[in-house]
């Protein structure tokens, strides 16, 4: 696509968003929306060195590709209609950013999990908990998850939260953890840190409003499954899994799925967002990031915009299509799996 017909396609749908989470203003009024939201603001271009920003397009494929992509069809097939879900309003990723000088709070960890004791790594010096920029407008994800990602450009830190909740006391989760020099990051936390099963920041995956609104997913997408394979067996880039599938055609989580690069996109007659997600999979591919109760693809949740508007931004922009519709008529059966060491580092 020429330069100039990619900028008006980007400055077109940033309008269009803006107007969504405005209901409207003026020219300026939507500039300054656009710039200052943190709900609508995307993160930078992720570095080759990040699983989500690896061109999978002509990676070898894996000897058991076949198998796992009639696992992945099935547990499509077999649930909710035979449709993925597209994580938009509920069970997304709530993507906050944080700006220069915003005040940080220490997160109180809430021992959701019955551990019994307070992890020690989580407070003190590098504390993944202590000292977060979290915005004073930040809303958890609809949905039991309470997913929360603080974002902090001035520092390069990213961080994620599981079952975040803002009290009169302040915020708590249950699990979580930060990633230092994220723009430099290959997608993973520390240890055992982080929100998503994988160890994987699977906010990274999450398709964002403005890549929806303007048909652009320029990375990987977070693609969450019911059925993983069993927790020894884990895959590059995830560091490590919750699943209990022991049989042969099991998808390990980290899985990185592509659609065949030889589909014609375009004569599929897919919703116009799940044709984004569809060329970004034959590109960046989809990275398995977690466990759910459906097949479902990762999205930005619009939660938070709702709660200070009224509106959400993906009602425009699904053109009301639900999320349970929105990934109908997906070619799952056309994925191909990539070779599970391929691209990861020496």
């Amino acid at each position: 696509m020429p330069a100039t017909s990619r900028h008006l396609r980007r400055t077109a749908a940033a309008i269009a968003l803006a107007v969504a989470v405005t209901g409207g203003a003026s020219s300026g009024a939507l500039a300054d929306t656009t710039r200052t939201s943190a709900s609508v603001a995307e993160y930078p271009a992720l570095p080759p060195s990040n699983a989500f920003a690896k061109d999978v397009s002509r990676a070898p494929l894996d000897s058991s590709s076949r198998a796992m992509v009639a696992n992945l069809e099935h547990q499509v097939t077999s649930r909710y209609g035979g449709v993925a879900a597209f994580n938009a309003f509920s069970f997304g990723a709530s993507l906050n950013m944080a700006s220069t000088g915003q005040r940080r709070v220490d997160v109180r960890f809430d021992d959701c999990q019955g551990k019994g004791w307070t992890p020690p790594a989580l407070y003190g010096p590098g504390g993944q908990f202590e000292d977060v920029p979290i915005p004073a407008d930040a809303i958890p994800a609809k949905g039991t998850d309470g997913h929360l990602t603080v974002y902090s450009p001035s520092t390069d830190q990213l961080w994620e939260f599981w079952k975040a909740r803002k009290t009169s006391s302040g915020w708590s989760a249950c699990w979580g953890g930060r990633i230092d020099g994220i723009s430099q990051s290959d997608g993973a936390f520390p240890k055992t840190f982080g929100a998503s099963a994988s160890g994987l920041a699977s906010s990274l995956g999450a398709v964002q409003m403005g890549e929806a609104a303007r048909g652009d997913v320029d990375h990987a997408v977070s693609l969450l499954l019911p059925r993983i394979a069993h927790y020894s067996d884990v895959n590059y880039p995830a560091t490590r899994s919750d699943g209990w599938d022991r049989s042969s055609s099991a998808i390990p989580m980290g899985t990185r799925f592509r659609l065949d690069p030889s589909v014609d996109v375009e004569r599929l007659g897919l919703h116009p967002v799940a044709e984004a997600v569809a060329r970004a999979a034959q590109r960046y591919g989809f990275v398995v990031t977690d466990t759910a109760g459906a097949v479902s693809v990762q999205a930005e949740s619009g939660e938070g915009i709702r709660t200070r508007t009224g509106s959400n931004p993906w009602n425009g922009i699904l053109d009301g299509t639900p999320q349970y519709a929105v990934m109908a008529g997906f070619p799952w059966g056309d994925l191909q799996v990539v070779r599970e060491d391929w691209g990861a580092p020496s």
